[in-house]
């Protein structure tokens, strides 16, 4: 397994660690319902170094991500960040990714862990003109704060304004007394915070120095245990979950970020599927009955039949209830609709409701 720059830190603290997408990586420390509360509530910090950053320069790099992505990257400037997908030529999704604006044509790219060779590969495919691309994921470490409470900690230690910064927005500045520091509002959670790329061999002393800034605010590590509750609350698409090589953007409920404005890979097809319509749709529901729903359980009408698939599931630490999301038939996928969640041969009701499922205040 590899290791990220802070993985001695996580096993100091006392750091659950499990096998996730080729790395070492840490679970929980004090709990999932705990570490998940600390967040909603207060702050917790997050490594997700594992995920991958490519850099995309010079003449012809908008082109190129206009012809690989789903959303329409030519509305962005210098400080901006959109969530976008790249679609593969059969309908499906190759992964979703994160688009930042670094500069003109300077565009840095934040794809999954999982998916990082598999990506790059796609781009690289498609790169017909020679457009410069350097895939820097080994020399990136990346932290999520996030908490209602991030700003005020992280500002002590940062002369950039974080409440200039809004959602799906960045800056570029010094951090813990290093430059160049990359500080983005794009979070995962629904909680509020920031996200921090450093080099790698910074992330040892920012990863301490955040920990010092936010002691009397009760921050806390916070494993991927809980950035999964905290993200199916919101009803964030997790690819290899909800979203994967064989779901279209427009069954996941991702047509806001497919823009039909230009040409890109299967585009004519979606556009399609967007104007004719879908015969399956990934929707929220709450269980009824007691049960939790987990990936791949059968989801059932009042007779039995089959209807579609649980793609994610858990015991939602904010709202004490069960929650899912899952694939169903377009004319089930109405909020209100009962549906039936096959759980050890049990049929157990369900209810499509509205998501996201946790509101924030």
């Amino acid at each position: 397994m590899r290791e990220t720059a802070l993985t001695s830190r996580h096993k100091a603290l006392g750091a659950k660690m499990v096998e996730f997408a080729g790395y070492n990586m840490p679970v929980s420390y004090s709990g999932l319902n705990d570490e998940h509360v600390t967040v909603r509530t207060k702050l917790g910090i997050f490594d997700v170094s594992h995920m991958g950053e490519f850099f995309i320069k010079g003449p012809g790099a908008l082109d190129l991500i206009q012809g690989v992505t789903s959303n329409d990257a030519s509305v962005l400037v210098p400080g901006k960040a959109q969530y976008s997908c790249l679609p593969n030529d059969k309908g499906g999704i190759v992964d979703d990714l994160l688009v930042y604006c670094m500069g003109k044509d300077n565009y840095m790219l934040v794809v999954n862990a999982s998916n990082i060779e598999k990506d790059w590969n796609w781009i690289s495919s498609h790169n017909k003109t020679g457009v410069d691309m350097k895939n820097a994921s080994d020399e990136y470490s990346l932290m999520a704060i996030q908490g209602p409470r991030a700003v005020s900690v992280l500002a002590k230690l940062t002369p950039v304004d974080l409440t200039a910064i809004p959602y799906y927005s960045f800056a570029v500045g010094k951090f813990c007394g290093f430059d160049d520091v990359i500080i983005s509002n794009t979070g995962y959670t629904g909680a509020g915070g920031f996200e921090i790329y450093c080099k790698n061999e910074q992330a040892g002393k920012i990863w301490d120095s955040i920990l010092e800034a936010g002691k009397d605010e009760g921050i806390k590590p916070i494993g991927l245990g809980a950035r999964d509750t905290l993200r199916l609350e919101m009803a964030f698409c997790l690819y290899g979950n909800d979203i994967d090589d064989t779901t279209s953007p427009i069954e996941a409920g991702l047509g806001w970020i497919t823009k039909f404005t230009k040409d890109f890979t299967n585009s004519a097809k979606l556009k399609e599927q967007k104007e004719k319509g879908v015969s399956r749709k990934l929707v929220g529901f709450t269980m009824v009955d007691r049960g939790i729903p987990r990936h791949g359980y059968e989801i059932t009408d009042v007779g039995g039949n089959n209807v579609g698939v649980v793609t994610s599931g858990t015991q939602s630490p904010s709202l004490q209830k069960a929650i899912g999301l899952g694939y169903v038939k377009t004319e089930l996928a109405k909020p209100g609709n009962e549906i039936f969640i096959k759980i050890r041969e049990n049929l157990l009701r369900a209810t499509v409701v509205k998501i996201p499922f946790f509101k924030a205040e």
